[in-house]
């Protein structure tokens, strides 16, 4: 037994389990109202699956949105598989979990923060705005909303060292 309290792996796959169980709703029921998401992944986990002439348009990380158009939204324990359109065309994604760095539903002003910080201890920044969230604009969605900052509470700050 460790002599310390993980909270930074706990947070992770609490954050994690509340970004499936959101995907599994929206698997069953759609996206209600004016939600749609923003979600940054690591284009070169081991286990995304992307087109490869998306990983070498986006070799580190890529922003999709999901929103008013997917298709085959498939949500599994280890992440899901989704269809968007990319310049009118469709391309299946598989996005793990583990891959995601950021999670956006700017609808309601809400955000995760995944960040590893030199392949040591991952850390979580929950991001709660005040104001609109910050997330950058996908190349793809040219009508995105640029938006301003946000509050960010590090996980960093609570630790001791």
């Amino acid at each position: 037994m460790s002599d310390a309290i993980d909270y930074g792996n706990l947070m992770h796959r609490a954050m994690r389990s509340l970004i499936h169980d959101v995907l599994t709703d929206v698997q069953a029921n759609g996206l209600p109202g004016d939600h749609h998401f923003f979600i940054t992944f690591d284009t070169t986990h081991p286990d995304a699956a992307i087109a490869p002439w998306l990983a070498d348009r986006y070799p580190g990380e890529m922003t999709v949105v999901m929103q008013h158009w997917y298709d085959g939204l498939d949500v599994t324990t280890e992440g899901f598989h989704v269809t968007l359109n990319f310049g009118d065309a469709p391309e299946p994604l598989y996005i793990p979990f583990a891959a995601i760095k950021t999670f956006v539903d700017p609808s309601v002003e809400f955000g995760l923060r995944f960040e590893n910080a030199e392949d040591t201890a991952s850390e979580l920044s929950v991001v709660q705005e005040q104001t609109a969230p910050e997330t950058p604009k996908p190349a793809d969605a040219p009508n995105a909303k640029e938006a301003g900052p946000a509050d960010v509470v590090s996980l960093d700050s609570f630790r001791k060292t």
